[in-house]
C-alpha cells in the first residue's frame, strides 16, 4: 500500500545487492510446509493444472444421456396426410357409418351404397348398392377375421356380406322395428341397436338367430362397444344413459338387469371407447347439449372423471400404442382433439374440417386415424404415432365366426 517504498525498492532498493534478500528461518519452514520452492509465485498465471485423479469414475457418477432414460418427443402433425371425397355421406349424428376393419381395409357408407377402400394399395371398390326402400345405409361395422361385414340398413333389416368374395351371406331380420344405426361384433355373435330401443344380440351361426334382447333404452341406441374379454358391452342412447350389461349377468328371461346404469349425460351418447390398456375403462361423451367426456369403471360403476371440452362430442377413440384419448367434435370448430391419459390436458387440436366430424376409426396397427365428416370428405391423420416407431402387438388368433356357416339353409 506503500507506493513511495515499493518504487524505491523496485528501482533502488536492489542495487548493489548481490544476494538475495536473507530468508528468516520460520518464512524457510512455511515454504517447506506449503510445498512452495524458492522465487514461487502465488497466483501466478500458469499452464492449466494437470487433471487430478479420480477415485470414482466420472461415467458412474453421472446420470446417463437424456435419450437413454426417456423416448424422443412424438410429433403431432396438426394437418391431414390424405382426404378423400365421401359424396352423399349422411349427416347424422346417431348412425355408424366408417369403420376399419383388421385386413386394413377401411368401409364407408354414402347413402345408399357401401365402398371398401383398401389401404395397403388405395384402391376403392363398391361393395353394394341397396334398393331405395331397404335404404339408406345406416351402420357398417367389421367382424374380427377383417373379411365378414355387417350392413345395418334403415327398413331394420341387417346384411351380412363376405367382401373377399363380394358375396352376401344372409339377411338379419326381425330383431327391430325400425333403423339399425349401431352394429358391434364379439366373435360369432353380431348385436345391433335399433331406433327402437332395443339391442339384439344375434348367432349368426344359426337359423334362429335372435339369442339375446335388452331392454334399457326408451328411443334410440346410437352407440355399441364390446369388452376385448367379450363379456361386457357397452351401450348408449338418445335418452342420454349408458348401460353396461354383463353377460354372465344378464339372460333372456331378464332383459333389463343391466350391470351398471349411468345416467349422468345430459344429451344423447353416441361416443363410446373401451380402452384397450385397462380393460375396465370406458370413456363416454356426450352430445350437444352436454359437451362432457365422461371416464367410468365397468366393474364397479363409479365415475373416475368428467370434463366438458366445449363442443358436441361425436366420436372416441383411445391409442393402442400410448395412454391418450382422441375426440371429434362439432360446432364450433368441428376439430379432433388429442388428450393425455390419465390427466386429460389437451395435446393437440387438429383442424381441417369444416362440419362436425361425425364418425371416426382407426387403423389396425392403430396409428393412423380416419374420420368422416358432414362437409363430405374423408381425411387421414397420423395422430397416434408412426408404424416403424409404434410397439408392435402379437396378432390375435381370431375365432372364426362363419366356421358353421354352411350348416344354415
Amino acid at each position: 500500500m506503500d507506493f513511495g517504498y515499493a518504487h524505491y525498492m523496485l528501482t533502488e532498493g536492489t542495487k548493489g545487492k548481490e544476494n538475495p534478500e536473507v530468508i528468516t528461518p520460520y518464512q524457510k519452514k512455511l515454504a517447506e510446509a506449503v510445498n512452495i520452492n524458492d522465487g514461487t509465485r502465488i497466483l501466478a498465471f500458469k499452464n492449466k493444472p494437470p487433471t487430478p485423479v479420480e477415485l470414482v469414475p466420472r461415467e458412474i457418477l453421472s446420470p446417463p444421456p437424456q435419450s437413454k432414460l426417456s423416448k424422443p418427443k412424438r410429433c403431432i402433425p396438426q394437418t391431414s396426410e390424405r382426404t378423400l371425397d365421401a359424396p352423399d355421406i349422411l349427416d347424422d349424428f346417431y348412425l355408424n357409418l366408417l369403420d376399419w376393419g383388421s385386413d386394413n381395409v377401411l368401409s364407408i357408407a354414402l347413402e345408399n351404397t357401401v365402398y371398401l377402400w383398401n389401404a395397403s394399395d388405395s384402391s376403392t371398390s363398391e361393395l353394394v348398392t341397396v334398393d331405395e326402400e331397404y335404404g339408406p345405409v345406416t351402420s357398417v361395422n367389421w367382424a374380427q377375421d377383417g373379411r365378414h361385414l355387417a350392413i345395418g340398413l334403415n327398413n331394420s333389416h341387417v346384411q351380412i356380406w363376405d367382401t373377399s368374395a363380394s358375396k352376401q351371406l344372409r339377411t338379419l331380420k326381425g330383431g327391430h322395428r325400425t333403423r339399425v344405426g349401431s352394429l358391434a361384433w364379439n366373435s360369432h355373435i353380431l348385436t345391433t341397436g335399433g331406433m327402437d330401443g332395443k339391442i339384439v344380440n344375434n348367432d349368426v351361426r344359426v337359423r334362429s338367430h335372435i339369442v339375446e334382447t335388452y331392454r334399457g333404452h326408451n328411443q334410440e341406441v346410437c352407440g355399441l362397444k364390446w369388452s376385448s374379454s367379450g363379456h361386457q358391452l357397452a351401450s348408449g342412447g338418445n335418452d342420454n344413459v349408458v348401460h353396461i350389461w354383463d353377460r354372465s349377468v344378464v339372460s333372456s328371461n331378464s332383459p333389463t338387469n343391466w350391470l351398471h346404469r349411468f345416467e349422468e349425460h345430459t344429451a344423447a351418447v353416441k361416443a363410446l371407447a373401451l380402452c384397450p390398456f385397462q380393460g375396465n375403462l370406458l370413456a363416454s361423451g356426450g352430445g350437444g347439449g352436454d359437451h362432457c367426456i365422461k371416464l367410468w369403471n365397468t366393474h364397479t360403476g363409479a365415475r373416475l372423471n368428467s370434463f366438458d371440452t366445449g363442443s358436441q362430442v361425436c366420436s372416441l377413440l383411445w391409442n393402442k400404442n400410448e395412454r391418450e384419448l382422441l375426440s371429434s367434435h362439432g360446432f364450433t370448430k368441428n376439430q379432433l382433439t388429442l388428450w393425455k391419459y390419465p390427466s386429460m390436458v389437451k395435446m393437440a387440436e387438429l383442424n381441417g374440417h369444416t362440419s362436425r366430424v361425425l364418425y371416426m376409426t382407426q387403423s389396425p396397427d392403430g396409428c393412423t386415424v380416419a374420420s368422416a365428416a358432414a362437409d363430405e370428405t374423408l381425411r387421414f391423420w397420423n395422430v397416434f404415432g408412426n408404424p416403424a416407431t409404434a410397439g408392435k402387438a402379437a396378432p390375435k388368433a381370431y375365432s372364426e365366426p362363419f366356421a358353421k356357416f354352411n350348416r344354415i339353409r
